[in-house]
């Protein structure tokens, strides 16, 4: 049977979502052109990096355009996640893949020997489990307001965010630290495992941002501007986006020593369900 025909799509919704992926598109065209520097003196890898942050803004966007035009569709979630495939599961595995082959030169014993096939692991196991993250995020999910206040597994956004953060603070801060090169296959690898699980993340802008909220949430949004004052952007943005990843397995962690009595996540009494559909921060 024929599914139905789309006669009509929210134009600027789907241009900022197709951005997202030309975004994505770009963090891999910079990616593939080595360590040398490019424009204002930036690398390639870090220029990448910050495509890729571009995708997130571009993500986080869309749905918000969409709602506030009242013309979310299907067609919006699912060109979303086409998009979302390039940005936050293809492309931070080239990167990832590409920042260490130049690093080691792949001359070395240990690069052409078990690390170098481990890193095409850990490259082959994210965007898999990505691509499994976000298809079974369109599956599953549901039209109210307790499914878009936390995820089951990291979001794809997240993983990559941590994965180039990681190379945007070796490439910009430390370039001559060796154990960021080495961690990031590792990094990839496990947050690739905690897209696919089953851990619940928060949806930070609806928790955290939206409708009125208690007095500590200031205080952490204050904190996290004086990281970025004190730090440095790179630096904050690393260690924000790797304990963003960290917490949730932590979370677990802890509640199955201490089983809690709250679920992760509340609905907040003063935030409106989102509509489905063309959805931001997406799986």
């Amino acid at each position: 049977m024929r599914g139905q025909r789309v006669k009509y799509i929210a134009v600027l919704p789907s241009l900022i979502t197709i951005l997202n992926g030309v975004f994505g598109f770009i963090a891999i065209v910079f990616a593939s052109r080595g360590a040398e520097k490019g424009i204002g003196g930036f690398s390639h890898f870090a220029m990448a990096g910050y495509m890729i942050l571009l995708a997130m803004f571009a993500d986080m966007l869309d749905g918000r355009l969409a709602r506030m035009s009242q013309s979310t569709s299907s067609f919006g979630g699912q060109l979303d996640s086409l998009c979302d495939m390039v940005s936050f599961g293809i492309a931070p595995a080239f990167i990832m893949l590409n920042a260490i082959q130049v690093h080691l030169e792949l001359t070395t014993p240990l690069g052409s020997g078990l690390f170098h096939r481990f890193i095409w692991l850990a490259a082959l196991a994210y965007i898999s489990c990505a691509a499994i993250r976000l298809a079974r995020f369109n599956v599953e999910n549901e039209e109210n307001e307790a499914a878009h206040m936390s995820f089951a597994g990291l979001p794809s956004p997240g993983a990559a965010g941590a994965i180039v953060s990681l190379v945007i603070f070796q490439q910009e801060v430390a370039p001559t630290l060796d154990a960021a090169i080495y961690v990031l296959p590792f990094l990839t690898l496990g947050v690739a495992v905690l897209m696919v699980s089953r851990i619940r993340y928060p949806h930070v802008l609806n928790v955290y941002l939206r409708g009125k909220q208690p007095f500590s949430y200031l205080m952490r949004v204050l904190l996290f501007l004086g990281m970025v004052l004190w730090l440095g952007m790179q630096t904050a943005m690393m260690l924000i986006f790797l304990i963003f990843a960290g917490s949730g397995f932590a979370r677990w962690a802890y509640q199955r020593v201490h089983p809690a009595r709250n679920p992760l996540v509340t609905p907040n009494p003063s935030v409106s369900a989102p509509s489905s559909s063309h959805l931001e921060t997406h799986g």
